[in-house]
């Protein structure tokens, strides 16, 4: 089998935004002396004019944007998830949140996977805590095809967005010519009666992979992608609880407030169903090579397959 293309979502960002520049003039990026590492040095190179470095401090960056937007402009705030959705979390809900304003949030370096980086800097709560403020759309996508969709669905939509990116080249999945972003709605990569699979961000591949080895065990798994957790395709949710009558997340985000909650929260309203939550279990990371994390953690594909299995039997 020919090697699968891997990209890092973060460098599907910086692309992104070099590549629709020239359609959204109004389109401005700020960075927190990052530039280098959230991949928004390649639009800097190309419109230094329309890139502001506003150095290590990301909350006046948050202000910074919350301004430029009261102006038409469009700006993308991009730093570190735990500095974009942790350091900078007041000023994201007072400055940007309340007022409705047309920011959007790039935040890289997602998770556990930012590997050697440590405890300190892999964010497995930016999605609960950017869920919790009204208003803001927050997505999660799962490759390079995926990360520029969701960049381009951002600049459609008027109001505040948060989009999550990785460090670690991740991938290709949606490659395909019929690959059609829509936000807020989940994409459907296998079906499957037995269990439903919903993954999202980079533990979609691998839950892919899971699926794959519980078919050589008799268990059909339909697998669905949530690129956007909020809002969530909940009618799709749904249709797949009924449907198979057990359903499993996967994430790599803790196990509260992210992905499992919203499908949890959905469920419990209006299809119970039994559910198992995979991902950080309330415990921090720690610093290590972010493929053997990944497997540590047990959101590789084997992990996933192991508790898929047990869930099941």
């Amino acid at each position: 089998m020919a090697d699968v293309k891997k990209i890092a979502t973060r460098e599907s960002y910086g692309n992104a935004l070099k590549e629709l520049a020239d359609s959204y003039p109004n389109l401005v990026v700020l960075d927190a002396d990052l530039a280098a590492a959230t991949k928004t040095g390649v639009f800097k190179k190309a419109y230094p004019d329309r890139h502001i470095d506003c150095g290590i401090a990301e909350c006046n960056m948050m202000g910074i944007a919350a301004g430029l937007a009261t102006t038409g402009k469009i700006p993308f705030v991009s730093s570190f998830a735990m500095f974009a959705s942790g350091r900078a979390f007041e000023q994201v809900r007072n400055s940007v949140g309340y007022p409705k304003l047309n920011v959007k949030i790039g935040a890289t370096h997602a998770g556990i996977s930012v590997g050697e980086d440590g405890a300190t800097h892999q964010c497995c709560e930016d999605l609960a805590l950017m869920r919790t403020i009204p208003g803001m759309v927050v997505m999660n996508p799962s490759d390079d095809v995926e990360a520029k969709a969701a960049v381009k669905a951002a600049l459609d939509h008027e109001g505040p967005v948060y989009i999550r990116f990785g460090r670690l080249a991740v991938p290709v999945i949606n490659d395909k010519p019929d690959y059609k972003f829509e936000l807020g709605k989940g994409v459907v990569l296998r079906e499957g009666k037995d269990v439903t699979l919903i993954a999202t961000g980079l533990e979609v591949s691998e839950t892919l992979d899971a699926a794959e080895k519980l078919a050589k065990d008799g268990i059909e798994a339909k697998v669905i992608n949530i690129h956007t957790i909020k809002p969530l395709d909940e009618e799709l949710v749904i249709a797949a609880a009924k449907e198979t009558g057990k359903v499993v997340t996967i994430e790599e985000h803790s196990v509260i407030g992210g992905l499992g909650s919203a499908v949890c929260d959905c469920l419990s309203a209006n299809a119970p169903t039994k559910v198992l939550k995979i991902g950080v279990n309330d415990v921090y990371g720690e610093s290590g090579p972010a493929t053997e994390l990944i497997k540590k953690y047990g959101l590789d594909s084997e992990g996933i397959y192991a508790k898929v299995k047990e869930f099941m039997a």
